[in-house]
């Protein structure tokens, strides 16, 4: 289509001009939608004191009035699976050690047949039999032994790290005792501290058998030495993930993909998180900790991503008496600034840092302020630097901490006050003051001198880069389970909800079977169109501006001429498009519209102009055939622009699709005013990430009474957090395609169920990389098998054609002809 363009300002009647001078408006409006999510996550804060009930009255009161809040915060960040039951601490090692050999070169690693630990760190072993150096112990000392152990904790998931056994003060001279002689030496009741490193720091540098950080090597050792038993889980790296061949070496370098990443994105579409897994672990050692004593008093601490696992820990689970957080604590306003595996839906409408401290009353939290590492990668960035001239003077400034404080302080007071009157929270500005009384709510201070030397690692084949990669694989193999359970568990809280008739029933051999009436499952399908509107894409509380509607002519041929909308959306948000309006318009007369949305980086015109690749200027070729079209702009362009704004929006709840739901909804509301469209007749066709948008504004969004979506059909769940195809997002920069739990709730099929009755349409090139044929019948099957029981299986089609990534506008044009009711030309 040759399109000329006009030679002077002219707009739509009832219009004012456009006066912004760019052509291109994509830039404007991603500014405004910026500016528009950061007021939002401003309010998010003034908001957040709505979301709590304190009630101090008594302690069983105050935990009352705080358990819908904590409850919350396990789901945020997906604690939700029940833990193995019971948990057993089972000491592990090379068989080789017992065989009194070294292991020959490329021979894998054995075991020790899993010893049991019968107590906190306590061993049975005779000490009749000759000593036989265990393959589990990696370290030991005049006051402590290491031992190599594991627990379960879900499913095929499993924890792995160190577990310090204090040798009993009277029994410093080697000689192991039994687990009843030892405990009633030890303590009264069990006394046990999980230890949590920062990532990329290993259980062996806390415990002393490799170099690390002095200052916490010296913590763990005065713990151990005044008797407590402790563990040190291992927790993930945030080193490059490179994949398992030479192909994806290449592409996960591109998309630099840390091994935290790689399990955040495929958990967090399945509800699920990194962080939640290892919260998980450390709650599986609490259990374990109970199982063995009720009244076993348990601590965590942390530092770095530690100290954000032992703070989540302490929050998540009453039985941790007290929790020391490093190097963590501070003001999370900007967490969608933090790395991406630290990334939390809608976290900040009801939590910060503070808000999660009132999840600890009447038990102990103790932060220790001195700074913590630096963390930096490509998609956020931290560095735990709080100032201490604010804590030491008490001015108010713009230090991470003084936020946080400022509120944490007098509420720590009040709870203090009518909860307890032993300590609630203390803070620590020196690294020597923690660790003079790590845990101060057990015993007065902690006086013992220790020995700081590296002790040497009696595991003579171990390696942490194996335990790493153990710990990743079963992570990785569990969300991929999930992954392939969700179809059934979606069609239990959905299909099988909104309309019990569609349970499949028993064999049979009938030729025919009768069709449901549709007005149950429409009816109850509402409930589920509001959850995915709210809890899926997310909603702002922000009611639609006055259109405000702004116009000017961009291009014009012999059938049909071009028209530039801009319509306010929001004070800062304003919704864009190009309407198309055919030359043989007749006063008076109403004609269906197609809305015609552009992919990744594209622009409204790209549907429009002769020459674009994929798109064939459907848009231009619809309105040669008589329909009004709209090709309206969508976010997605710009890269890591949009992928920032999701992200912003992801900590209050909301998505890229936050912002286009309302957006397209003003479009409608709109285009229903012109006087030669007829509001009954709205279609929406979509290709690539258009595609993707036809398969969630349409299903919130009933105004629009056919949809195609092109290039973009699939099993969606698998396309975003399969391992197993290399053309999934897994491999992909594009970090913003996990959504909260739309795995276990939504997948195309689901969404096509919230479009149902509507007629609905897939284009499906045989040659598109965006999925494989396999995967796109086996979800559209399950649209058409819906429609079918409900009589209406001619409403839905699928094309595939011989091409790729694209455009065809065959099928579906027809198919738009005969839903719109519009003739053939």
């Amino acid at each position: 289509v040759s399109a000329q363009a006009p030679a002077k300002l002219e707009t739509l009647p009832g219009t004012a001009p456009i006066v912004w001078p760019e052509a291109d408006l994509s830039e404007r409006l991603m500014e405004g939608a910026h500016t528009f999510v950061e007021r939002k996550l401003a309010e998010a804060r003034e908001k957040r004191p709505a979301r709590w009930s304190y009630d101090f009255t008594s302690p069983e009161a105050y935990e009352t009035s705080i358990a819908p809040n904590r409850d919350r915060f396990r789901r945020m960040i997906g604690v939700v699976d029940d833990r193995v039951s019971p948990v057993t601490m089972e000491s592990f090692g090379e068989m080789t050690r017992l065989l009194g050999a070294s292991r020959p070169q490329g021979e894998p690693a054995g075991t020790s047949g899993n010893l049991l630990l019968n107590g906190p760190g306590i061993i049975g072993l005779d000490d009749s039999e000759p000593a036989t150096p265990d393959p589990s112990l990696a370290a030991e000392s005049g006051t402590f032994r290491a031992w190599q152990v594991r627990w379960p904790v879900l499913r095929e998931v499993w924890s792995e790290g160190l577990l310090l056994e204090p040798l009993p003060q009277a029994d410093r001279t080697g000689r192991v005792l039994l687990g009843n002689e030892a405990n009633a030496l030890l303590a009264d009741k069990p006394r046990v501290v999980i230890v949590i490193p920062d990532a990329g720091e290993t259980p062996e540098q806390l415990a002393g058998l490799a170099e690390g950080d002095p200052g916490r090597r010296e913590f763990v050792r005065q713990l151990v030495a005044n008797g407590f038993t402790v563990i040190l889980p291992a927790i993930l790296d945030r080193e490059p993930y490179l994949g398992e061949t030479a192909d994806d070496e290449a592409r996960l370098k591109n998309a630099a993909i840390t091994h935290r990443e790689w399990i955040y994105r495929q958990a967090f579409q399945m509800g699920r998180h990194v962080i939640g897994y290892e919260v998980q672990k450390v709650l599986a050692a609490v259990d374990w900790a109970k199982g063995l004593d009720p009244d076993a008093t348990v601590g965590v601490a942390g530092w770095g991503e530690g100290g954000l696992l032992a703070f989540y820990a302490g929050a998540c689970d009453p039985r941790i008496g007290a929790t020391l957080v490093g190097g963590y604590f501070q003001s999370r306003e900007k967490i969608w600034a933090e790395p991406i595996d630290r990334n939390l839906f809608g976290f900040l409408n009801e939590f910060g840092d503070a808000e999660i401290s009132s999840l600890f009353p009447p038990r102990a939290l103790l932060i220790d302020e001195t700074p913590g590492g630096e963390v930096k990668t490509p998609k956020g960035e931290s560095a735990h630097q709080p100032d201490l001239e604010f804590w030491r003077f008490g001015t108010r400034d713009s230090s991470p901490l003084s936020g946080e404080k400022s509120w944490t302080f007098p509420f720590a007071h009040r709870a203090s006050a009518l909860l307890s009157p032993s300590l609630i929270w203390r803070f620590f500005d020196q690294p020597e003051a923690a660790t003079a009384n790590p845990m101060g709510f057990l015993q007065n201070g902690l006086s013992a001198n220790v020995d700081l030397a590296i002790f040497p690692d009696l595991r003579p084949h171990f390696s942490a880069a194996d335990r790493q990669d153990r710990l990743f694989h079963q992570l990785e193999a569990d969300v991929q389970q999930l992954i392939r359970d969700a179809d059934a568990l979606r069609d239990e809280w959905f299909l099988y909800q909104a309309e019990p008739k569609l349970r499949p029933g028993g064999w049979s051999t009938e030729k025919v079977h009768p069709t449901l009436d549709p007005a149950n499952f429409i009816a109850n399908a509402k409930a589920y169109r509001e959850r995915f509107a709210r809890d899926a894409m997310g909603t702002f509380d922000e009611p639609l501006a006055l259109p405000n509607p702004r116009t000017r002519k961009v291009a014009e041929t012999d059938r049909w001429t071009a028209w530039d909308v801009v319509l306010d959306v929001s004070p800062e948000l304003f919704a864009w498009g190009t309407l198309v309006l055919p030359k043989d318009l007749k006063p008076g007369e109403k004609r269906p519209v197609v809305v015609c949305q552009h992919g990744r980086n594209g622009l409204p015109r790209d549907t429009i102009d002769g020459g674009k690749s994929a798109y064939n200027d459907f848009a231009a070729r619809l309105a040669e055939r008589g329909f009004i079209t709209f090709a309206p702009h969508n976010l997605y362009r710009g890269e890591d622009r949009y992928r920032w704004l999701d992200r912003k929006a992801n900590a209050i709840g909301g998505t890229l699709f936050s912002f286009l739901i309302p957006s397209h909804r003003q479009i409608l509301d709109w285009l229903k005013t012109q006087p030669n469209v007829d509001p009954a007749r709205l279609a929406f066709y979509g290709l690539s990430y258009g595609g993707e948008s036809a398969m969630r504004i349409p299903p919130v969004l009933e105004d629009y009474a056919v949809v195609i979506c092109s290039g973009d059909f699939n099993q969606w769940t698998r396309k975003v957090a399969a391992t197993d195809f290399p053309n999934g997002f897994m491999r992909s920069i594009e970090w913003e395609m996990p959504y909260w739990n739309l795995g276990n709730t939504f997948d195309y099929s689901e969404m096509a169920a919230l479009i149902f009755p509507r007629p609905f349409m897939v284009e499906r090139g045989h040659h598109d990389r965006v999925s494989v044929d396999a995967w796109v019948a086996h979800e559209y099957a399950k649209v058409r098998w819906l429609y079918a029981q409900f009589g209406l299986a001619d409403r839905t089609e699928i094309e595939f054609f011989q091409g790729g990534h694209s455009i065809n506008g065959q099928g579906t044009f027809k198919f738009l002809q005969r839903w719109l009711d519009w003739p053939e030309r």
